[in-house]
C-alpha cells in the first residue's frame, strides 16, 4: 500500500527520522500513553492525572516532565496548581494510530467494526 505525501519531511532520508524516533521512544511508555490519552479532552492537574491513570502525583509528575521536555505537553499555572495540557494533536493521534494498530494484533480491530457498523 503506497502512501504518497507532497511534504519533504515524509521522506526515509529525512533529517527528523532521528527525532521523530525520540518521539517514539518519549511514548514507548504506558503511564505516558494514558496521560497523553487523558489530556485528549483538555488540561487537567496533576492530581486529576494521577487519578485517572492509576498512579502517584509524584509518579504522574515525572512523567509529565519528560512529556514537557519534549515539547508534547505545556503547563499553565493557576495559584500553586498546575495544569497540563498537549501542545498540539499530534502526539495523541500517535497514540490513537498506535492504539489501532495493536487492535489488529488481536483480531478484528474495533476501528474495523465501527466503520462497517455506519455502513449498515
Amino acid at each position: 500500500m503506497a502512501h504518497t505525501d507532497e511534504t519533504s519531511a515524509a521522506r526515509p532520508d529525512n533529517s527528523y527520522v532521528e527525532l521523530a524516533v525520540e518521539v517514539f521512544s518519549m511514548l514507548a511508555d504506558a503511564t505516558r500513553v494514558r496521560l497523553i490519552l487523558a489530556l485528549r479532552d483538555g488540561e487537567q492537574a496533576v492530581s486529576e492525572l494521577a487519578a485517572i491513570v492509576g498512579k502517584s502525583p509524584t509518579v504522574v509528575s515525572q512523567h509529565l516532565a519528560k512529556l514537557r521536555l519534549t515539547r508534547i505537553v505545556t503547563t499553565r499555572h493557576e495559584g500553586t496548581r498546575v495544569f497540563y495540557r498537549l501542545v498540539d494533536e499530534h502526539a495523541v493521534n500517535l497514540v490513537d494510530e498506535s492504539i489501532k494498530q495493536a487492535e489488529h494484533a488481536i483480531g478484528t480491530p474495533h476501528h474495523h467494526r465501527v466503520a462497517a457498523a455506519q455502513l449498515d
